[in-house]
């Protein structure tokens, strides 16, 4: 469905109550009344297919304004539903009753601004833990100065986790915050009456650093460095998607040869990241031998992105406008040929592992997730594919000149963790594939256009690792941010999490977290 058909259908839908038009080509606004605002939302979600994205909300002089993004469009469009409340009123309808995926969206938004969802089922106690922070803090309100600690805490004594297994024996399992080794700060309460979970709560944001209200005030340079740092495993993604939202506020055309490269490293990234989860996976299946050769041959492709770009992780190359350096072009093919052998080496291990029985049943129908509960909660990225829901930026809302390349997506239908596992695998090939045709594309040129900052917002998205990530940015007229929102894969897929685990025993717990391949930095911003 295109946007003139969703036009002729809202419209028909909702005569004379709802306002539309186009902030760009390829962005329709639609402003409706309040009280259509979750029907609206539900019928482009269900009725129109629309994956939800996320939510935005800023904070002016006078008012709130609250921006549902879709997306999956007919041509590459986006649809941003708008809501606005004067600044003394914090209330909003919530959408969560029939666009489920936004769940979490208004729980952070209560937890950070203050503003409260008429409808939604469970608010509190998110990003601020009640058992930690004090109610009222809104961190992300303008009047709160990052810069001046909370030096008193006061906590509520009474909180306890919250409970819906109410059968005899039923008791709460908590794995974490604190594990051993090199694993992130996350609190998994599982609830059970023997060895099956039956319902899992995942507790988040133990990291929660404020990327967001950091950012804010500083020129759009000083942003990027918090962009391309909060995740560093996904550092060129989101640099990229922010770049992406500067460049469209200030209009500007990103040089050919500037776009090739972006795709070069970007899928230099993905490959180099889904090799270390293949590790993983193998780790968590107790797979010491085969973990240890996908490790080596992750360390290869870091200390290749070392030699090519000067970072392990590809940090501090793209900035808005291009790239702040040029790659050799016969150094980028050296890449793509070393890639080449070190695929070759990761299909041999797959080869070994399709065989292996001890390993496929750790995987198979193990960490299930079906295609309903995957559109209902929008996932994204391998998690998705593997679950029958084959979406893809690169594909869907191409970006970065990736309309003229040639490659796949690939999906699978099971929805379990071998599925995941599989589609991963090809993922890396299809990486591989996008690196020799960007290698063999460069043409000479400038990889920077200059830049004049502006007054405006945009946003920006990329296909990164985990999967569609998006960020939302607002500049002023001397290129300070105003407002910056990051939307980033981990949290849309850890909101699905407890489908993975429910209903099955604790001891797949770990492969289950490994094929989901979930991380807490990324979450945690």
């Amino acid at each position: 469905m295109n946007h003139a058909e969703l036009e002729e259908q809202i419209r028909r839908r909702w005569p004379g109550r709802v306002n539309m038009y186009r902030d760009t080509s390829k962005t329709l606004v639609i402003e409706p009344n309040l009280s259509l605002l979750r029907d609206l939302c539900g019928w482009l979600f269900t009725g129109a297919s629309l994956p939800f994205g996320g939510t935005v909300v800023e904070e002016s002089a006078d008012e709130w304004e609250l921006r549902h993004i879709f997306y999956g469009v007919e041509g590459g469009g986006w649809v941003q539903v708008m809501a606005r409340q004067p600044l003394a009123v914090k209330t909003f309808p919530s959408i969560s009753t029939k666009v489920h995926a936004a769940s979490w969206q208004e729980r952070e938004i209560e937890d950070l601004f203050g503003l409260t969802f008429e409808g939604h089922p469970l608010l509190g106690d998110f990003v601020l833990h009640n058992d930690i922070w004090q109610e009222g803090v809104e961190p992300m309100r303008h009047q709160f100065n990052a810069k001046t600690p909370i030096s008193e805490r006061q906590p509520d004594p009474d909180w306890r986790p919250r409970r819906i297994v109410q059968a005899p024996g039923a008791f709460i399992m908590p794995i974490g915050p604190i594990f051993s080794g090199i694993a992130e700060s996350v609190n998994l309460q599982l609830e059970t009456v023997g060895e099956d979970v039956i319902c899992a709560f995942p507790r988040l944001f133990y990291e929660y650093r404020g990327i967001e209200k950091i950012a804010e005030g500083r020129a759009a340079a000083d942003a990027l460095l918090l962009a391309e740092r909060f995740a560093a495993t996904t550092a060129f993604a989101h640099a990229l998607a922010f770049c992406q939202a500067a460049e469209t506020i200030c209009g500007i055309k990103v040089p050919a040869r500037a776009s090739v490269l972006r795709v070069f490293l970007a899928e230099l990234e993905r490959f180099r990241h889904h090799v270390g989860a293949i590790s993983a996976i193998c780790e968590s299946t107790a797979l010491a031998v085969a973990a240890s050769q996908m490790a080596i041959l992750e360390e290869d492709l870091l200390r290749l992105s070392g030699v090519l770009a000067g970072h392990r992780y590809l940090f501090g190359l793209t900035t808005p406008g291009g790239m702040c350096k040029d790659l050799d072009s016969a150094v980028c093919q050296k890449t793509y040929r070393k890639c080449r052998e070190i695929l070759a080496q990761m299909e041999r291990l797959e080869e070994m592992l399709r065989f292996s029985s001890s390993f496929l049943d750790r995987l198979e129908e193990v960490g299930f997730i079906s295609r309903d509960e995957t559109l209902n909660h929008s996932l994204v990225g391998p998690i998705a594919r593997a679950s029958g829901v084959v979406r893809d930026l690169r594909k869907i809302q191409p970006y970065s000149g990736y309309e003229c390349f040639d490659f796949e997506t690939p999906g699978e239908s099971e929805g379990d963790g071998y599925a995941r596992l599989r589609v991963i695998f090809e993922e890396a090939r299809q990486s591989v594939r996008l690196m020799k045709q960007a290698a063999a594309v460069l043409e000479p040129g400038p990889v920077r256009a200059t830049i004049q900052f502006k007054a405006g917002a945009a946003l920006g998205w990329t296909e990164a690792p985990r999967g569609a990530a998006f960020h939302w940015l607002r500049l002023s007229e001397d290129g300070r941010v105003v407002r910056y929102r990051i939307i980033p894969p981990s949290f849309i897929n850890w909101h699905g999490f407890h489908l993975s685990v429910e209903n099955f025993a604790f001891q797949d717990l770990p492969i289950i977290l490994a094929t989901m391949n979930l991380s807490v930095a990324e979450n945690d911003r």
